[in-house]
This record gives C-alpha cells, sequence and structure tokens, in this order.
C-alpha cells in the first residue's frame, strides 16, 4: 500500500490561516488571537477569562455586604421591639443581678479578697429568704479581729467607731473589686463598713425589685442602728446603689429617724434619665420613640429609684461626689441632682456638698476611692476628724 501523503492539504490551511491573519492585523494582538488560538476551537485565554469574571465577584461582594447590613437592620429594630414587648428584660439590664464580678470567689471567704478583718454572715429580712452581710472592723481592730466568731463582731458595734451601711450599685457583688478598695479605705480611717448584697445578687436569696432592694436596705439599717446604739451610722451610696440610698433614707425621715449624714458617690437624678445617657443607649437614643420602646419599659417595671423627688423628703446632711469622666452616670446629672438638693426645703437646715473630681484624675465611674483628699472630705463634711482608735 503506498502512503497517502497530507501535506498538500495542510499547506493551503496554513496558507489559508496566513492570509486571514493578514488580512486582520488586529488579530494578531488579541489575547487567545493567532493560529494557535484558532486552533485551540476559539478558546479564550485564562488571562481574559479572569478578567471577565472579576465584576462578577465583586458584585457578589456587594451583595454579602448588602445581606450583613440587611440583618444588621433587622436586629436593630428587633430590639426594641423585644424589650417593648417583654420590659422584663429591661428590668434586667437596669438591675444586671445575673453580671457576676469577679467570678469564681467565694463570698464566704472575704480573706480571700484581702479583708481578713470582715466577718461574712447571713440575715433574713423574711422568712425564708437569707441575704448575704459582710462586716468590716476598723483596722485599728485588725489584730484582735484574727480568728474571731461573729458574736465577737457583733461586739464591737458597740464601741466607740461610727459605722458606714454601704449600698453598691448594679452588677457584680458585695465582693467586687473597687467596693473592696473602698472598704478598705473606710476601715482604715476608723469606720465600720457593713454591706450586704440584695436580694438576687450574689449569694442572696429572691429576685431583684426596687422595692425588694430598698426593703432589705431598711431591714439591714434597723439591725445595724440596733447595735451602734448611740454611736452615728453614715449611708454610702454608690450609682444605682444611690437610689436606693435616697430611698431609704427618705422611709427613714418619714418615720423620724433620719441618718447622720448620706453621701452619694456617682449618683443621677432618676432612672429615665440615667437610662437616656447611658452608654448603651447612644445607638438607639435619637431613635423615634426612644421613651416608649425603652423608658416606658422601666417604668412599667416599677422601676423608678426618683432621687430628685427623694432629695425633697430627706432632712439630714448630704454629701455628693462625682468624677467628671464618669462614662456610666455623666457628670452633668450628679450636678443637676446637688442643684435640687440645693434648693430643698427639708435640706435647707443641713449641709449639702459637691465635691467634683477632675478628668484628669481618671477616676471615671469607681475609683474615687483612690483620691488622696477622700479623708480630709469626709471629716470636713462630717465635721470631725476621722475616728481614731
Amino acid at each position: 500500500m503506498r502512503k497517502r501523503n497530507n501535506s498538500p492539504t495542510a499547506e493551503p490551511e496554513s496558507a489559508a490561516t496566513g492570509t486571514l491573519l493578514d488580512s486582520d492585523p488586529d488579530l494578531k494582538h488579541r489575547p487567545g488571537g493567532g493560529a494557535a488560538g484558532l486552533v485551540a476551537g476559539g478558546q479564550q485565554d485564562p488571562g481574559e477569562r479572569r478578567t471577565m469574571v472579576r465584576p462578577f465577584r465583586r458584585l457578589s461582594l456587594v451583595g454579602k455586604i448588602k445581606r450583613v447590613l440587611m440583618w444588621l437592620l433587622l436586629v436593630y429594630v428587633s430590639v426594641p421591639v423585644i424589650i417593648k414587648l417583654c420590659p422584663s428584660i429591661q428590668a434586667k439590664l437596669v438591675f444586671l443581678n445575673f453580671v457576676r464580678m469577679p467570678y469564681f470567689i467565694d463570698l464566704k471567704r472575704p480573706m480571700d479578697q484581702g479583708l481578713n478583718h470582715t466577718h461574712n454572715f447571713y440575715l433574713e429580712p423574711e422568712a425564708g429568704l437569707k441575704i448575704g452581710v459582710w462586716h468590716t472592723v476598723p483596722a485599728q481592730l485588725w489584730r484582735e479581729a484574727q480568728g474571731k466568731e461573729g458574736e465577737w463582731f457583733d461586739s464591737t458595734l458597740s464601741s466607740s467607731h461610727s459605722a458606714i451601711l454601704y449600698l453598691h450599685g448594679n452588677a457584680g457583688t458585695r465582693g467586687g473589686d473597687h467596693r473592696v478598695q473602698l472598704y478598705k479605705v473606710l476601715s482604715s480611717l476608723g469606720y465600720h463598713v457593713v454591706t450586704f448584697d440584695y436580694r438576687g445578687w450574689g449569694d442572696s436569696d429572691g429576685s431583684p425589685s426596687e422595692g425588694a432592694m430598698t426593703s432589705d436596705a431598711v431591714f439591714i439599717y434597723d439591725w445595724l442602728k440596733l447595735r451602734l446604739d448611740k454611736t452615728q451610722l453614715y449611708i454610702w451610696g454608690h450609682s444605682l446603689g444611690t437610689g436606693v440610698a435616697t430611698n431609704l433614707v427618705r422611709h427613714l425621715c418619714d418615720r423620724g429617724s433620719p441618718p447622720d449624714a448620706l453621701i452619694l458617690e456617682s449618683p443621677f437624678t432618676n432612672i429615665r434619665e440615667e437610662a437616656k445617657s447611658h452608654p448603651f443607649s447612644m445607638v438607639y437614643r435619637y431613635l423615634p420613640g426612644f421613651d416608649w420602646f425603652f423608658l416606658d419599659a422601666i417604668t412599667a417595671n416599677n422601676i423608678r429609684f426618683a432621687s430628685d423627688e427623694n432629695v425633697n423628703h430627706i432632712s439630714c446632711p448630704v454629701l455628693i461626689l462625682h468624677a467628671e469622666d464618669d462614662g456610666v452616670v455623666p457628670f452633668h446629672l450628679g450636678k443637676k441632682l446637688y442643684s435640687v438638693a440645693a434648693q430643698a426645703k427639708s435640706l435647707s437646715q443641713h449641709k449639702v456638698q459637691f465635691i467634683s473630681f477632675p478628668s484628669s484624675l481618671a477616676y471615671k465611674h469607681k475609683f474615687i476611692y483612690r483620691s488622696p483628699q477622700l479623708p480630709n472630705i469626709l471629716s470636713d463634711f462630717l465635721g470631725t476628724a476621722p475616728p481614731a482608735a
């Protein structure tokens, strides 16, 4: 058999291809052009294919961003609706009693927090309901306190040392670090410090409400006053605890037994104004219907903490301490409360003092205890030198 020669056929094809390239010069410069491109059946070069796909990928990214924004908008709109439908959520956000900081501390062992002259015990403001209490004796009694039981701690309350009932704010427990540091400062100045966790906080039973917190404070005050005999008893409230403190003092004044003085650290006027000024409300503050969605939900839980009303029924010396850089309770609310108190008829015969701490000191919301001036501020306000041993 003779071998078929295909070369004559191939030559015309090559010639035809060459003629086509010569007749269309641009074809030579196109990606995928030329003989190789045509022989490949018109397939595009991978680089060109990537160039064409890129716009579609950009569109896909834009679509994902839009989807995320739509979800964020949905969450933003849903939060106020959920809070309005379930006002109890707003109550939890006010009290924050479920936030226990620091974690993993044993409230039965205050010595673990450096308070080895502190006694932990429990009282029952109502039958079957116990609340946890700490009693820190003056630092001058530190050595004697070692190894002592509750009976000894109770007996020290009849000494000449004055006492401070401390009412803490929301979140955390009586073992919070900034609270413990304040107990140490006050103890070093010669004061007994009694503090407790409201029902629903720390290791105390029950669930929180403004009425229950005030009721617990009245109970502890009466318990303490009974044991102090004739020594002075001051009430110190911090943050949300200032609302409890003014409720307590109003109650005491109404029944004719005011405390010796009221000290308010980082106070606000009332819970509605505080909620509106709180950093958490920033993203909703200018939302139409903010009051209806959020603030009315607080009122629906019977939460008011109306210190600006209470001061008109208080008849004892009032000291207000506030840091200018407080980011939780704005400084202007403490200043506003002072203005109301200074004009209150019930306080016209009593000292009302406002002490501010400049932003440069960085005391913020809970570090006023660091002020080296605090001992002098207290002694000047209370009219006596800090109790001595």
